[in-house]
């Protein structure tokens, strides 16, 4: 009889194990689809963060019925194995409210976790027991309060992005050695960088912005004196209120007026000597020099004419509190080289003598301008924040002079990545590294397109010189800069000096939609996948220029010399030509001469991404 159990006892284990993970050989994947076969504490877990935000993705209608089919998620934003949820994916959908704090830890075989670009406020969510978690992305959102300490037991964590948020406290000393990408800039961090080999070896990049932050790789935590360090002596114990002997109101009055008194006559005599040593300084010239910093110290002259303009805004107005603010004396005095002259105006590298580095761009044909039409625009752009968009720091309007402080980016452009010093000794750009590049900056023109839906053309002048480029180790990271500028150019033939300038509506005079902006990113996907530039963007020199990119690209593939397209570079390697592949039929679709054939940046991300997670699975 027990034997008999026993068998039953077995038997039934191996049906249910086999209903539930739908692991049997003989059951077809629409058996198990009709059944519905999911993990009711994950789908409960998930409805909810449905009910606790909002967002522009109607999650209410998507996320219906079972959250996976097998490996594939039927949910927006769910990543499914083995009818497990293994990873959450909801970027950039104005996701607005506060997370359920605990609502992920039945989510147990979760490895992929990203709210970058939302609005979530509120604390960071529990991590607690999430051992297969290996990629963390919350940047870019109003978390507050401090990062919960358990984040420093979770044994596979890869990736940790949290910057751009308002989180406080100390850093958890993080020692996980499978941790590469670390980032926690831009909040409000405080104290000493814990002293761990993981965290000591990322670079300054992943803790700045963070004012009360100390400790390597940032500058050294102050030593505090004795005193400081020793508590005081309680304070002796005060006679009652009433017992105390009042000082009559004539002395009270006096002691006030004496003090304003010696107040006043102090900062007189500051005012006096700093007015006096102003007096007695040489301002600083640069010598001539081939990095053009004479021409920098040239228009000092006419900004400190345009001082005393009427209509000059007060000073240097800041987007960020957390940047140590400079006014325009410092920046004049700033040594500077020419980073590089466009058609709106030049772009120097300014040496602020705080030891801070900066971008200043000299705008030109913006004379027609109001200083309200001008300011509106500038305070829109420089509100923004995303890890694929430079960041604008500051401005300064006159009538006669306008200028942009941006984040200094090191590295250079894409187009001298892509197409400088080709030739014998050159170490070409691999795929991998132009994937990642196309990828941030598809995610930057998405952003782009999703904050400035007011704007014809939120871009307009997205070409490879605009694309900044920061190596961190192996890696790339670009940004976009010069966006925007579309609004402040009053006429069409000034819009003309724009990339937008190039797209085919541009040029049969139709009206400009955010359409333009994908045709230019199809130009731009094809130039790194090509080598080849775009005809009228090529400076003086021996470059390979294809005056018509996208119609020379069209006629290769239809004649079926597909891989004709490469560039050489990265031809001989034969490394990722299927992902190459998928990349040209989505530029193709991007640059269609009908802007309604073209897909929006938000589907071209997508597509994008899908092709990334593709190419990771299968290696």
């Amino acid at each position: 009889m027990d034997l008999a159990v026993s068998n039953i006892f077995v038997v039934t284990t191996f049906v249910v194990f086999n209903l539930i993970f739908g692991l049997s050989s003989t059951m077809p994947v629409h058996s198990l689809y009709q059944t519905k076969v999911f993990f009711a504490e994950e789908r409960d877990a998930l409805m909810q963060i449905r009910d606790s935000v909002s967002s522009t993705l109607d999650l209410h209608g998507n996320w219906t019925g079972p959250p996976c089919n097998q490996n594939s998620g039927r949910w927006a934003g769910i990543i499914c194995s083995n009818w497990h949820v293994v990873g959450l994916v909801l970027e950039g959908i104005q996701l607005t409210g506060s997370l359920p704090h605990t609502f992920l830890q039945n989510i147990t075989f979760l490895a992929y976790l990203s709210f970058r670009n939302n609005s979530i406020y509120g604390p960071l969510p529990n991590l607690s027991n999430l051992v297969l978690l290996e990629s963390v992305f919350f940047s870019y959102n109003r978390f507050t309060g401090p990062i919960p300490s358990e984040y420093i037991e979770l044994p596979n964590l890869e990736q940790l992005e949290l910057q751009q948020n308002y989180l406080d406290g100390e850093i958890p000393p993080f020692d996980q050695p499978t941790l590469t990408l670390f980032n926690v800039s831009y909040n409000h961090l405080q104290g000493s960088i814990p002293d761990t080999d993981v965290l000591q070896r990322f670079s300054e990049s992943s803790y700045d912005h963070n004012l009360n932050l100390c400790g390597i790789p940032l500058e050294p935590c102050p030593v505090l004196p004795l005193a400081q360090l020793i508590p005081p002596p309680s304070p002796p114990i005060s006679p009652p209120q009433s017992k105390r002997r009042k000082l009559p109101i004539w002395i009270v009055v006096l002691v006030a007026v004496v003090s304003t008194l010696v107040a006043l006559m102090v900062m007189f005599v500051f005012l006096c000597c700093y007015k006096k040593a102003q007096e007695n300084e040489t301002p600083k010239e640069h010598q001539a020099g081939e990095d053009g910093s004479s021409e920098w110290t040239d228009k000092k002259t006419a900004y400190s004419r345009s001082a005393e303009d009427p209509e000059r805004s007060v000073e240097l107005q800041f987007f960020d509190k957390n940047i140590p603010v400079f006014d325009l004396d410092d920046l004049l005095r700033a040594s500077a080289e020419v980073l590089g002259k466009g058609k709106l105006g030049t772009t120097y590298k300014a040496n602020l003598e705080s030891g801070a580095v900066i971008s200043v761009k000299r705008v030109e044909y913006m004379d027609s301008l109001s200083k309200k039409e001008f300011i509106q625009q500038m305070q829109l752009l420089g509100k923004m924040r995303h890890e694929n968009l430079v960041q604008i720091i500051s401005f300064y309007y006159s009538k006669e002079e306008k200028l942009i402080v941006y984040e200094f980016v090191p590295g250079g452009s894409l187009f001298e990545l892509l197409h400088e010093n080709r030739g014998v000794g050159r170490i070409p750009l691999n795929w991998a590294a132009r994937f990642s590049i196309i990828k941030d900056i598809a995610k930057g023109m998405a952003f782009l397109h999703q904050s400035l839906p007011s704007h014809k053309v939120p871009h307009a002048n997205l070409k490879s010189s605009n694309v900044l480029i920061h190596r961190d180790r192996h890696s790339y990271h670009s940004k976009l800069t010069n966006y925007g500028f579309l609004p402040l150019l009053p006429s069409r033939k000034l819009s003309e000096m724009l990339a937008v300038g190039r797209s085919p509506e541009f040029c049969q005079g139709k009206k400009l939609t955010h359409k333009a902006d994908v045709y230019c990113f199809g130009i731009i996907l094809l130039e790194v996948i090509t080598g080849k530039i775009p005809g009228g963007t090529s400076p003086e020199g021996n470059y390979e220029i294809a005056d018509d990119l996208s119609d020379w690209v069209r006629m290769v593939v239809n004649n079926d010399w597909s891989t004709d397209i490469l560039d050489v570079e990265i031809l001989a390697s034969r490394e990722g030509h299927n992902e190459m592949m998928k990349l040209t039929e989505i530029a193709l679709q991007c640059t269609d001469m009908a802007p309604e054939k073209r897909p929006k940046m938000s589907e071209v991300l997508i597509r994008i991404e899908e092709i990334d997670r593709t190419n990771r699975g299968n290696d």
